[in-house]
């Protein structure tokens, strides 16, 4: 009777045991005050292409190739894009010669003849009004006819006209262009200005460059291979920072804290251990994902953390399982 007895405690504590240590694997182990927790490098990739469209000239890298933010990784023929901004920069050239006419106002010999023009006239009016005094004085002696008379009148008036003229031709040259002329002459210049820094745009533009630090996944163009504006070129694997996604369950939430550092570990480095600092901690609770649930967990609910970890020897990979262990704070 003692027998079985025994083996029934021995089973009973062989399957609490297994149920432990597989609780300790999914959702993370407490060892000496740690809190263990598993994931994965962060899998972070950008679809790089040309902002522009055209036929590309020369492709500069290829796959695995390492990069740096800044670097050339393709360029497009640029031709017909310089031979744009070298108009657009005419056209603001020209712009500018109007706005700078319109600003001085008026040259000195229009002025000059403008006035010469008033003093003509001034003389044509004062001989008008000297005549048609004198032929008044006749007239009123019967020593002339009415239509004589008429028409010294009418020579009067049409000499007053003609210097009213001038005048007003004069002082429109001496008070230069009209403000509104010479606004709409400046609005004329600024969309020139801008139309050009456009095309200088388009210009650098035709150089595709790195975003960030990181490796080419993917080249998916070649020389010669006419592309659209937004159509992927390369695709880029960012290496920095990198990022780790891990899951705590509730009852651990309460233990990880924004800025804390972590130990991270991983198969590819036996033995070494890498720097880390949790950053984003969800504040959703989610289901447990696919790729760690199991039948007893598939239901728990869990918080996603970031982690941001580093990797001076360049051994993480993204997707690579990774080992977390944040050590208990000291109050």
């Amino acid at each position: 009777m003692s027998i079985p007895r025994k083996i029934r405690i021995i089973a009973v504590v062989a399957v609490l045991a297994g149920v432990g240590l597989l609780a300790w694997h999914l959702l993370g182990a407490r060892q000496d005050g740690a809190l263990t927790l598993y994931g994965n490098v962060d899998i972070r990739q950008v679809d790089l292409g040309f902002r522009v469209g055209g036929r590309i000239a020369a492709v500069l890298v290829d796959e695995g190739d390492a990069v740096v933010e800044g670097q050339p990784l393709a360029r497009l023929d640029d031709d017909l894009l310089r031979q744009q901004r070298d108009q657009a920069a005419a056209r603001l050239a020209g712009q500018k010669a109007d706005l700078a006419r319109l600003e001085r106002g008026y040259r000195v010999e229009e002025i000059a003849q403008a006035r010469a023009s008033v003093a003509a006239a001034t003389a044509v009016a004062e001989n008008a009004g000297i005549n048609l005094r004198r032929v008044t004085a006749m007239r009123a002696n019967n020593a002339i006819s009415q239509k004589e008379l008429d028409n010294a009148r009418a020579a009067d008036r049409e000499a007053a006209a003609k210097l009213r003229s001038a005048q007003d031709q004069l002082d429109m040259l001496t008070s230069g262009y009209r403000e509104e002329d010479v606004l709409a002459q400046r609005a004329a210049v600024a969309a020139a200005a801008a139309e050009l820094n456009h095309a200088e745009i388009q210009v650098r533009d035709a150089v595709l460059t790195a975003p960030q630090k990181g490796i080419i996944l993917t080249r998916a163009r070649e020389a010669g291979a006419i592309v659209q504006a937004g159509q992927t070129v390369y695709t880029l694997t960012l290496t920095n920072p990198v990022w780790l996604r891990a899951y705590v369950d509730e009852p651990n939430l309460g233990k990880v804290k924004p800025g804390m550092p972590v130990s991270v570990a991983v198969d590819a480095a036996p033995g070494k251990s890498f720097p880390g600092t949790v950053g984003f901690i969800s504040p959703t609770a989610e289901f447990t994902p696919k790729t760690v649930e199991t039948r007893e967990v598939r239901t728990a609910l869990v918080y996603r953390l970031r982690i941001q970890a580093e990797d001076p020897e360049n051994v993480m990979r993204q997707g690579m399982p990774v080992t977390i262990t944040l050590e208990p704070v000291t109050p």
